[in-house]
Parts: structure tokens; C-alpha cells; sequence
């Protein structure tokens, strides 16, 4: 199983957002954190928005947030958001039906199987179980402390 890099960011971005989760985050300075594509990273912020991930806050002072804590989203979830397909094979496409075997082919429901278990380990995971050293990545992104962090959402 192969994630693209659009899941990375947006993994990435979610836990920006938790470990900064006292005030708005700025798409520039998330973007500008990881070294990533500011024009890419807002694509990324859509993505996140449309699957209520995170809400934007308008104005001089606005920026993104967690829509919901951090300990309620789930890598699982975020990684269905992200990725624009799961076809580990060929035959995972309904549509193809240019395997001879694909009505009595094994390999197709093993692959179904695995994914469905790599998305179940991916769902016992949250946003803030990724953030939980909450200090020390506030440290490796450059994030000032305004106010008191309070706890892990």
C-alpha cells in the first residue's frame, strides 16, 4: 500500500493544527513548516474542509482549524479523505473486466481483505495520538506560544 503525498500533507497539516490548536494556523506558515507547496497545501486545505476536518476562520487574525478535537479524528478517516482511490490491482476497478479470472480469482478479495485491515489499524489511531508530544513539535515547526497550551484536543 503506497499513500500519496497528498495524504502525507494532509496528515501533516491535521497535526500542525492540533499542536497549534490555541489559535488559527496559517496556511503559509503550515506550508513554509513542512517545506511544501503553498498553492499545493490550499488544494489539500479543500480536500480537508469538504470532509469537515477542518474549518477555516476569515479575517486579519483567521486561518485553519481542527473542526472537530483532535482526539476524535481518526488517521483512518483522514486517510479516506485524502486518497482518491484505493485500486491496490487492476481488477479492484468494477469496471475492468479484462482478467480472465476476475470471477473466480482469489488475489482480488486477499487484496480487499488487506486494505480492509490497513484501514482498520489506520482507525485506532487519532490526530492527537500522532500530536501527543505536543511541546517538542511546537519546538520542530516554529510555532510560537501565545497563550497556555491547553490540553490535547
Amino acid at each position: 500500500m503506497r499513500l500519496t503525498q497528498q495524504t502525507n500533507y494532509a496528515v501533516r497539516a491535521l497535526m500542525y493544527c492540533a499542536v497549534n490548536n490555541d489559535k488559527p494556523s496559517k496556511v503559509a506558515d503550515i506550508a513554509a513548516s513542512f517545506e511544501m507547496s503553498e498553492t499545493h497545501l490550499f488544494k489539500i486545505m479543500k480536500v480537508l474542509v469538504d470532509a469537515h476536518l477542518i474549518k477555516t476562520i476569515r479575517g486579519r487574525n483567521g486561518g485553519v482549524m481542527l473542526a472537530r478535537p483532535a482526539s476524535e479524528i481518526t488517521v483512518g478517516e483522514v486517510v479516506r479523505a485524502a486518497e482518491e482511490s484505493f485500486l491496490l490491482a487492476e481488477c479492484f476497478d468494477s469496471g475492468r473486466k479484462d482478467c480472465p479470472l476476475i470471477l473466480s480469482c482469489g488475489f482480488n478479495g486477499l487484496l480487499h481483505e488487506a486494505l480492509e485491515a490497513f484501514m482498520d489499524v489506520l482507525d485506532t489511531k487519532t490526530i492527537a495520538d500522532l500530536a501527543e508530544d505536543r511541546m517538542g513539535m511546537r519546538d520542530l515547526l516554529n510555532i510560537e506560544t501565545g497563550q497556555p497550551l491547553t490540553a490535547a484536543n
